[in-house]
């Protein structure tokens, strides 16, 4: 059998619903250039209920401020593709869910918006949870949706390395 990113993706959420539910936590997104897919990932699995709480899409700067609470200085400061954004949205779904895990996402998908200090392909994500928040940079390679799909990947692997290592 062929392992698709589609399966690797789907497989990885049964492995975070089997921890989440183990625990007895739930888990909350807030997206921007993944536009949902990462909860979606989430809702396609049955009983996902059980351990996904809610998700938030962010798409534009005020729906990240209102819905959130990222401060509109911050991302005046450092533009809505940043760390400083990315933390600010993982630590604002965990503020605004019944959750105890958080995945953020915030990046340029592409074709167009890229800059030389932003181009098309960079991502930050942001993980939040019982132990504090981190985020790091990626610079996925590919057209918009390579982009969005090895963004929610990476999105979905990085929160369940961080629900195991709890």
């Amino acid at each position: 059998m062929t392992t698709t990113p589609a399966t690797t993706v789907a497989a990885t959420v049964v492995a975070l619903a089997d921890a989440l539910r183990g625990r007895g936590e739930m888990m909350a997104t807030a997206e921007s250039c993944t536009g949902g897919l990462i909860a979606g990932a989430c809702t396609d699995l049955a009983g996902s209920s059980d351990w996904f709480e809610r998700g938030v899409v962010s798409y534009s700067n005020a729906a990240k401020t209102e819905l959130l609470g990222v401060p509109a200085a911050l991302i005046e400061a450092h533009g809505a593709v940043s760390e400083p954004v990315a933390l600010a949205m993982a630590r604002g779904a965990l503020a605004h869910a019944r959750a105890q895990w958080a995945v953020a996402v915030t990046g340029v998908a592409g074709p167009g918006g890229g800059t030389a200090t932003k181009p098309v392909g960079l991502v930050w994500l942001a993980w939040a949870g019982p132990g504090g928040v981190e985020a790091e940079a990626h610079r996925f390679p590919g057209d918009r949706a390579a982009v969005r799909s090895a963004t929610v990947a990476h999105a979905l692997q990085g929160l369940l390395d961080r629900v195991r290592r709890a």
